[in-house]
């Protein structure tokens, strides 16, 4: 404990007075980003984590996309669209004169190929990775058919008011067939796109390499290279961005917060965004299959001591998974109160006048994770309180998301970036019944028919203000349910040195380092 607190001081007095001369001058034209994990792989369309995506969608692209610091959506590769009177026929025109990092063309075909390799087993290159997502996104799409080289059309199964948002996603990304068909199941490691960046070289656990391409259609990238390097720990990411070794960091120290927006030798940014941070509970385990255990949880965690003490502002408390002031929130919905008398009663009317014994899973560090051990051990103390008692196994990033494919979990901690506003990109992929892992990300294995009927009419109709009625009343059913502890949604924060210019966070988490000039 002693070394720990010298050695935060010294962060400290950095913070305060402003860091020492870089350490080492990067080379020109080089943008190095301090991500808080190492990616798991680069094909967007087969990974489930942030780190990898912010990476990867550099590379690739999509046919329709967001402006900066909105979740508009707005032509990408696509140049114009047209949607049928019944909401089953999606026709996009591709915007001509693009090129693949490979050399080859954009082209119908090559969005076909992208969509299709995730969602048709027959595909001869769908056994070479594996689609957490492809299910959720696409499992409404019947068919993708090339109607002439710039025009591919997507037909639905049955209308999905969210369809266009989906497309934004990094799962419908476009890439190179060329390359797949070369790379195979080597293809996550070194992804072929017509994103500002090509891939260079991948060093484990060191360092991702991306530079730009001289080609890319939209604007001329100003920046020669990008480095990412995982800095797991929160500290040392800091203290590497005031010492000169990184120009960029994500998912700032909340404790270093405060301080770092008056400190001249860099620049802070915070914005709320599309996020939902939560303990998972796995819904058909004893004792968690009975609602009023889930409920007394829920009761036991103060989740505004979390919000206060631990993220110090970069987090607003959740009442649910949508969030608060956006269109399919429910302004009038309750979050559970800090009661562990309540949590109690609750427990003993369950069976467990005691309480019982559990696990919890936390990863060390992970993307929108903000400080999982840190809440996690918040989380173990006021469970502790009422009587349960909660053993913490922490795990590597990676490592952990593949043991939620297992089932086997009790209480997880885990968070999620809709990318949009849509309810249906946080509602549906969370707590449908049909997305239970290891098919989808529904990893508390919550079911609930009527909650999954009113997702359902959702997604059939236009009408948003209908949605909207729709959604309120899943979030109802949800709060009752309690398949999860509702904690926060992040107000993400990233921090970097003066000479970085340009750089806006975005609401959907994407890190957009194209935009980045360095003076």
């Amino acid at each position: 404990m002693r070394m720990l607190a010298a050695w935060l001081a010294v962060v400290a007095l950095l913070v305060g007075a402003g860091a020492p001369p870089p350490v080492a001058a990067q080379p020109a034209g080089t943008l190095v980003v301090g991500l808080v994990a190492e990616p798991v792989n680069l094909d967007p369309a087969q990974v489930t984590d942030l780190n990898s995506n912010r990476v990867g969608r550099r590379i690739v692209e999509t046919l329709v996309t967001f402006p900066e610091e909105s979740t508009q959506i707005v032509p990408g590769l696509a140049e114009s669209w047209t949607i049928s009177k019944d909401g089953l026929h999606y026709t996009f025109k591709l915007r001509k004169g693009i090129s693949f990092h490979d050399g080859t063309p954009l082209n119908a075909e090559a969005v076909k190929f992208s969509i299709e390799r995730q969602i048709n087993p027959e595909h001869p290159f769908n056994k070479l990775g594996k689609y957490p997502f492809a299910n959720f996104f696409f499992g409404n799409v019947k068919a993708v058919e090339v109607v002439d080289p710039q025009t591919v059309e997507f037909i639905l199964k049955e209308p999905r008011a969210s369809f266009l948002a989906v497309l934004t996603a990094g799962a419908a990304s476009v890439v190179s067939p060329t390359a797949v068909r070369k790379l195979g199941a080597d293809y996550p490691l070194t992804p072929v796109g017509t994103g500002p960046f090509k891939y260079v070289s991948w060093d484990r656990g060191q360092r991702v390499v991306l530079e730009k391409n001289p080609n890319y259609w939209k604007h001329p990238v100003k920046l020669e290279r990008v480095i990412f390097r995982p800095i797991v720990e929160d500290q040392a990411r800091l203290t590497e961005l005031l010492t000169g070794a990184v120009d960029l960091i994500v998912g700032t120290p909340p404790d270093f917060v405060a301080q770092l927006e008056n400190n001249p030798k860099v620049t802070l940014l915070k914005q709320v965004g599309a996020h939902v941070w939560y303990l998972g509970i796995n819904n058909q385990k004893k004792p968690f299959d009975d609602k009023r255990v889930r409920q007394a949880l829920n009761y036991a965690v103060n989740k505004d001591a979390i919000v206060r003490d631990v993220l110090k502002g970069t987090g607003s408390l959740s009442r649910g998974p949508v969030l608060p002031n956006t269109w399919g929130a429910d302004a009038a919905l309750k979050a559970y109160p800090f009661d562990p008398d309540r949590a109690k009663k609750l427990l003993a009317e369950a069976g467990y006048p005691t309480g019982f014994s559990t696990t919890l899973w936390v990863p060390e560090s992970g993307s929108g994770m903000q400080s999982p051990v840190a809440m996690s051990t918040v989380i173990q103390s006021n469970l502790k309180a009422v009587g349960v008692n909660v053993a913490l196994q922490t795990m590597e990033w990676g490592a952990y998301l593949a043991k939620l494919r297992t089932k086997e979990q009790d209480l997880f901690a885990l968070s999620w970036m809709a990318g949009n506003e849509d309810p249906d990109m946080v509602m549906y992929p969370l707590l449908h019944s049909s997305q239970w892992t290891p098919n989808g990300p529904n990893r508390a294995l919550y079911k609930n028919d009527k909650y999954d009927e009113l997702l359902h009419q959702a997604r059939l109709t236009t009408d948003q203000k209908k949605r909207a009625e729709l959604y309120r009343e899943a979030q109802r059913i949800l709060v009752d349910d309690a398949p999860w502890v509702f904690v926060d949604h992040e107000i993400q924060t990233a921090a970097h040195a003066r000479r970085v210019q340009g750089f806006k966070l975005h609401p959907s988490f994407d890190l957009r380092v194209e935009t980045i000039s360095l003076k």
